[in-house]
């Protein structure tokens, strides 16, 4: 599980009773669309034939301009969840990233699940001895890829949050 028992009133929607503005709701979707596009040749190339991934990661994007609504978001992150639940290592990683990415639309908090799936889909495709090495390098380019208006909202989720993402965020 990587939502907190407590939710994070800056990652609930100001609709909802928190703070989060759509825009930066919209921000959190893209970045984590960006994290789980980065480790999706790692689905790819062992389930060529399968797009439930590549469309769900379609979807969060779809979801932030408008074209899709959250309901259809989160059932595209579904079926990208399903696509992982029947592999493992860095494939199943990558598609659970790819779903995580899908949901954001839902829950803006699952931001951090497609962050941390895509640093252990890195580490799980590593070579021998490189796994600490893949992840450090997954996560700075993650934290690169992060908009100046929700860096520090980012940041801070990992650090209140690395405990229960496998410590990914160590970086």
């Amino acid at each position: 599980m990587i939502l907190p028992k407590k939710r994070d009133p800056r990652l609930i929607t100001v609709r909802r009773g928190g703070t989060l503005q759509d825009s930066d709701h919209h921000l959190l979707a893209i970045w984590a669309a960006d994290c789980a596009q980065h480790v999706l040749h790692l689905f790819e190339e062992k389930q060529p034939n399968d797009d439930r991934p590549r469309r769900a990661i379609e979807a969060a994007r779809a979801w932030v301009r408008g074209e899709i609504t959250m309901t259809q978001a989160r059932a595209m992150g579904g079926h990208a969840m399903a696509a992982a639940r029947v592999l493992n290592g860095a494939a199943r990683h990558s598609a659970f990233a790819a779903s995580q990415s899908a949901l954001v639309a839902h829950v803006a908090a699952h931001e951090l699940g497609a962050a941390a799936y895509a640093i252990k889909a890195a580490r799980a495709a590593a070579l021998d001895g490189q796994a600490e090495e893949a992840s450090r390098l997954e996560c700075e380019w993650q934290r690169s890829q992060l908009p100046s208006e929700i860096r520090d909202l980012v940041l801070d989720d990992q650090k209140l949050r690395n405990e229960i993402c496998w410590f990914v965020f160590d970086c």
